[in-house]
């Protein structure tokens, strides 16, 4: 058995228009899945899907809100019914806000929960009766070390996070006797065109000091790539990773124990 292979497996991955989830995608693409994109900015998901046929690989994109339930179920049935299978979910698509508490309004309060929590709920409620109907699946959710840690002025995108984390928790624990095993891995901060957006937005007189001020906040002293993160989401949704689920995995050059 080759390791970390996934011939033959069906895979949908949210969010994979760029950043991480577009680096898990053409790295289970690599591995030998059929990859389905669901991406709001279907520009961007066609680009990945673009990507991954160029090099060998095989995929689909399909433009979906996540936050849209009814949207979501007819788009993972259709998959469903085209491939024959959905072998693993990965919760990519996700959006921040930058605000504490009082500096959070009731509208972005709602805007970010919409995405990362409901559209991780309508994508695990959308996919989970086909997994169970053909004997088990995988379902890895992206969290954050915002899940755990306290982060300044991430009010609303910490609460998200949490969620996530806690909804995997729950999902493992119902759905262990069906085959299906459910994790969810928690990034610190990781160099994608979001963070090259914010930074231009915020800081454009000043961008390479306060994108080293952010890298050092990892102990490690840099950001992750997003191929690392991908790399790992490879193992975690692997049949070598049978016997895992319930977990959270920080991937944080060593934010949470190390940061003292």
């Amino acid at each position: 058995m080759s390791l970390f292979r996934l011939d033959n497996k069906v895979a949908v991955v949210t969010g994979a228009g760029s950043g991480i989830g577009q680096a898990i995608a053409k790295c289970f693409a690599e591995q030998g899945a059929f990859v389905h994109i669901i991406e709001l900015n279907e520009d961007g998901g066609k680009g990945t899907v673009a990507d991954i046929i160029a090099a060998g690989g095989k995929a689909k994109a399909h433009g979906c809100n996540v936050a849209q339930q009814a949207d979501v179920i007819k788009t993972i049935d259709n998959i469903q019914a085209d491939a024959g299978r959905i072998d693993i979910l990965v919760n990519c698509a996700g959006i921040a806000h930058i605000g504490k508490l009082e500096t959070t309004a009731e509208a972005d309060f709602d805007r970010v929960f919409s995405v990362n929590v409901k559209g991780t709920y309508n994508c695990m409620y959308a996919a989970i009766k086909h997994m169970k109907q053909q004997g088990g699946g995988v379902i890895l959710n992206i969290a954050s070390i915002a899940s755990t840690v306290g982060i300044p002025d991430r009010f609303a995108y910490s609460m998200s996070k949490g969620a996530v984390l806690t909804m995997t928790l729950s999902v493992a624990k119902d759905y262990i006797h069906d085959n299906i095993r459910c994790n969810c891995v928690s990034p610190a901060r990781v160099h994608t065109p979001f963070v090259d957006g914010f930074l231009q937005k915020n800081y454009p007189d000043n961008v390479q000091e306060m994108f080293e001020k952010l890298s050092k906040t990892q102990p490690i002293g840099r950001m992750a790539k997003p191929e690392e993160v991908g790399w790992l989401a490879l193992y975690l949704c692997s049949e070598q990773a049978g016997f895992i689920t319930g977990c959270d995995y920080p991937i944080d050059g060593g934010f949470i124990k190390l940061n003292n």
